[in-house]
């Protein structure tokens, strides 16, 4: 694959990212990707809503809509920040925890299936690097756009 004619690193994982998704509706019960990011990044303190859509790489008004649906099912409570009355605090709530549960067995099974060609060593290696990445997207994004050049 390192010829000039084989697919560019950017075009593999875009591929990659489409079987994840495809995949992964079929071994989540009853939720979709989205819902299963949104409830994987929330804790029993709660997430405020903004920190929750830049953990997401979502728009807020985006969030707003995949929240609506999650709350509607039970899965999310949303509550105003006590500290800043024009922030909302996100929970996941008991009912949201089984169903994360369930949605997290179904994605361990996903994992194994894909990952299955390579060693623990490879994963892990693996892990690290797209972490890597997005921390170095999400930091970039943080910059104004005057001292990326």
């Amino acid at each position: 694959m390192t010829d000039p004619q084989s697919p560019k690193l950017a075009i593999l994982l875009a591929k990659l990212s489409k079987t994840v998704f495809r995949r992964a509706e079929e071994c989540l019960p009853g939720i979709n990707v989205k819902d299963y990011m949104a409830l994987s990044n929330l804790d029993d303190r709660g997430v405020p809503q903004q920190r929750l859509a830049e953990g997401l790489h979502m728009d807020e008004n985006n969030l707003v809509l995949l929240l609506n649906g999650l709350e509607e099912a039970g899965s999310i409570a949303r509550r105003r920040d006590p500290d800043d009355r024009r922030r909302h605090i996100v929970e996941i709530t008991p009912h949201g925890k089984k169903v994360l549960e369930r949605a997290d067995r179904g994605m361990a099974k996903l994992e194994e299936d894909l990952l299955a060609g390579l060693s623990a060593a490879e994963r892990a290696t693996l892990k690290q690097l797209v972490v890597r990445v997005l921390h170095n997207q999400a930091a970039s994004a943080r910059q104004p756009e005057a001292t990326r050049s």
